[in-house]
């Protein structure tokens, strides 16, 4: 099988700056969407955490509902006593079991008096809690429908640019495939560490695309023979001629009209 034809330079410069010019594309249609994805995170993040808040409040109420029910029930098991004790006092023999059934007739009213103590620290506590349940009830309702709106607006906008998002992944991935690793990881590297993702710039009078310093007319020259890879020294940025530049836009811009 015959050996498949290297790229020229000018082939691959021209790769890379398709590749750039669908990837800018793409960076377009996240910088649409801009921080929606993470506010709606954050949202549904705050509302199942106040959600979780409201279930472990109910929980908190019922167990305060059970030590009253089960401070009730020991008040009425001390007043069943007192009226045990108090009858057997009508029947005692000797001051002694008399003295002995009073201490336990007071021991038992001290007990009344606590879980009737308890109790009302109890209710002070519903009362509480009802307040705190009742304020995060109202900002769990305000936060869904806030929600239900940022999902929304994030939906609409998703539904507009998702396939020119995917169809533009997918060319990107074709380009890449045009490519050398060696430039692919080169252009990667560059597009991490510069302003807005450029990584491939034309020059516009006289300097490298996004930058004020200029270029020299020999390294200019370089360029626009379109024979080598050149980047530029101040901003590390690879660099095309313009009139590549024109050429390639007008071929992108038609394919981007067609997705």
């Amino acid at each position: 099988m015959a050996k498949k034809a290297e790229a020229s330079v000018e082939d691959r410069l021209r790769a890379l700056y398709d590749l750039q010019l669908i990837d800018s594309r793409v960076d377009e249609i996240r910088n649409v969407r801009g921080e929606l994805p993470l506010e709606v995170q954050d949202l549904e993040d705050e509302v199942e955490g106040l959600n979780t808040r409201l279930e472990n409040l109910g929980i908190n109420l019922d167990l305060i509902d059970d030590q009253i029910k089960s401070k009730k029930n020991l008040m009425e098991e001390a007043k069943a006593l007192i009226k045990k004790y108090s009858e057997q006092q009508e029947n005692v023999r000797n001051n002694r079991e008399y003295n002995s059934l009073t201490k336990e007739v007071e021991f038992q009213e001290l007990e009344i008096q606590l879980a009737e103590k308890h109790i009302k620290e109890f209710k002070v506590q519903i009362d509480q809690k009802k307040v705190v349940i009742d304020e995060n009830k109202s900002r769990l309702k305000d936060r869904k429908t806030h929600l239900k709106h940022k999902r929304s607006e994030l939906d609409s906008i998703l539904a507009e640019t998702q396939k020119e998002e995917e169809a533009l992944t997918k060319k990107s991935e074709d380009f890449q495939k045009k490519l050398d690793d060696r430039l692919v990881k080169a252009y990667f590297r560059i597009r991490n560490n510069v302003k807005n993702g450029l990584a491939v710039v034309p020059i516009e009078r006289g300097a490298s695309g996004g930058s004020f310093f200029t270029i020299p007319p020999q390294i200019q020259v370089e360029i626009a023979s379109r024979k080598k890879v050149i980047t530029d020294e101040h901003s590390g940025r690879i660099l095309v001629d313009a009139e590549l530049a024109k050429e390639e836009k007008e071929k992108m811009e038609k394919m981007f009209a067609k997705l």
